[in-house]
């Protein structure tokens, strides 16, 4: 399984940026969505997450209100809008899918993965 993430580049401090995943295989019931993000030489991190069937979502506490979650189950795609990106935000974004919930925050909660994509913001 492939998930082919996108819409990463340079912005400048307070821009905004849209990430798009989409599995290369399409699942049926429920299962979740999530980003997680690697700043530069720090671990992996969870970012947001959001459950296919039921639309319920999760953030993490530094992007609560800057960045939202969305799916187009039509499209079998999930995005991240991100807004008023800050230098902080800097790292490789990744893509995961998973099965325990769209409040599983840990790496090893989630099953595939995104190759990532990097976003960089600068001050």
């Amino acid at each position: 399984v492939q998930l082919q993430a996108s819409g990463g580049g340079l912005v400048q401090d307070g821009g905004s940026l849209r990430l798009s995943c989409t599995p290369s295989e399409r699942k049926y019931g429920n299962y979740v969505m999530g980003w997680f993000r690697q700043p530069p030489g720090k671990e992996r991190e969870f970012v947001a997450a959001i459950s296919w069937s039921f639309g319920s979502t999760n953030y993490a506490v530094s992007v609560k209100g800057r960045f939202t979650i969305s799916r187009d189950s039509a499209a079998n795609t999930v995005y991240l809008q991100m807004n008023s990106l800050k230098p902080e935000d800097t790292a490789v974004y990744y893509c995961a899918r998973g099965y325990k919930g769209p409040y599983s925050e840990s790496t090893t909660d989630y099953e595939d993965w995104g190759q990532g994509t990097l976003v960089t913001v600068s001050s």
